[in-house]
């Protein structure tokens, strides 16, 4: 069996929904260690992270990624246990099998399998694994990063293990992520009897017209490579539980994710000027949880195209559409970053799937990738 395949099923046997890493790092470290590598645990909290370097000097070239998972959902939804990895005709079910133990496993395969062949490789090559991606967040990856920048350990390249592919292995990474800003907000009306409507005022008939000026209004464009700003409802509530009574307040959540040509201050301007011209009485609360980037390092993308044509024969095509990652916290600190991984079609959803040829390809790949980086090219 493949180094990277082996340990994707020993990770994907491990129950570890955020924030328990369920012995994940332990099970990286018993890789990485005999390969040389200097281990270090950065506890945040309830939080495990795990930091494994190999070498000195820069360049440093950092691999990372996540052991935690999102819950598995109703039982009887999967075909078998999702901790219990299933394997049949080539394909791997199991909570994490895409997002993202095997890229974890790949990435950590691929650190161990260079670093033995070239043990006086140039630069640094390290891994960053955290249990907190499918959580808040704030414990893993972005605490990590805060403390090696610190100590005078900040990155110059980073690759996110991410599942960036779509219809076939290799055929899109991102090089970048859109933004994401939340709006809570509460329009206050008076309760009453529906029978008296002219003694009460009704929160959702006048949350009703803001609803539908904010669902139809065009924020931009997009770009070359970052599709146009979009906006989805995500809850709306209202009502006492009785049918005959107009309700008080009403609640709705809303969540906008934006490229470079809209920022979350014009998103919150917006929303400010739509609630101010309806007359509305609300508040609203806003959480922004990551700003819109693109990596612009040639070398860095151009090594990881070039190691793609070489194990799958395609060219990759750039994109940043999807969710938030931890490539965001890399951004922030002005550090390249690129993404790429299996099929995503399965992610967070019952019957999570990926292929052993995608763990092996990706395996070969990052391989690829690091000889690219460090110039220590394998035949």
């Amino acid at each position: 069996m493949h180094p990277s395949v082996a340990l994707a099923l020993d990770l994907l046997a491990r129950p570890s929904v955020t924030p328990d890493d369920a012995g994940c790092h332990h099970a990286l470290a018993e890789v990485l260690a005999p390969a040389g590598f200097k281990l270090e645990e950065m506890p945040v909290g309830d939080v495990s992270n795990l930091w494994a370097t190999h070498g000195s000097g820069g360049p440093l070239i950092v691999f990372a990624g996540h052991c935690d998972v999102v819950p598995p959902g109703p039982r009887e939804a999967w075909h078998d246990d999702p901790f219990f990895p299933s394997v049949k005709n080539g394909v791997i079910t199991a909570r994490g099998a895409a997002d993202m133990k095997s890229g974890l496993a790949a990435m950590t395969t691929a650190l161990a399998e260079f670093a033995k062949a070239h043990p006086d490789h140039a630069g640094t090559i390290a891994l960053l694994s955290t249990s907190d991606e499918e959580g808040a967040g704030l414990d893993g990856t972005k605490a990590v990063l805060e403390a090696l920048v610190a100590r005078g350990e900040k990155p110059d390249f980073a690759f996110v293990g991410e599942p960036t592919s779509e219809t076939h292995f290799g055929d899109t990474i991102k090089v970048g992520r859109r933004g994401s800003i939340s709006g809570y907000l509460t329009v206050r009306g008076i309760q009453g009897h529906v029978a008296y409507p002219h003694l009460a005022r009704n929160p959702i008939h006048e949350l009703a017209p803001f609803l539908v000026e904010l669902t139809q209004h065009q924020w931009d464009q997009g770009d070359e490579v970052f599709p146009p700003t979009s906006l989805q409802i995500a809850n709306l509530n209202a009502g006492t539980g009785a049918i005959n009574v107009i309700p008080g307040v009403a609640h709705v959540e809303f969540n906008v994710r934006f490229g470079p040509a809209t920022t979350g201050d014009d998103v919150r301007r917006v929303v400010s000027q739509m609630i101010e011209e309806l007359g509305l009485d609300a508040e609203i609360r806003w959480l922004e949880s990551a700003q819109a980037f693109k990596t612009e390092s040639t070398i860095l993308i151009d090594s990881l195209v070039r190691s793609i044509e070489r194990v799958t024969g395609q060219t990759p095509t750039p994109g940043t559409g999807g969710g938030t990652s931890d490539a965001r916290f890399f951004a922030a600190h002005g550090i390249p970053v690129v993404e790429f991984g299996p099929i995503n079609a399965t992610i967070h959803a019952a019957n999570e799937c990926v292929t052993i040829r995608e763990i092996e390809d990706l395996h070969a790949v990052l391989v690829a990738f690091l000889g690219q980086l460090t110039g220590q090219h394998l035949s």
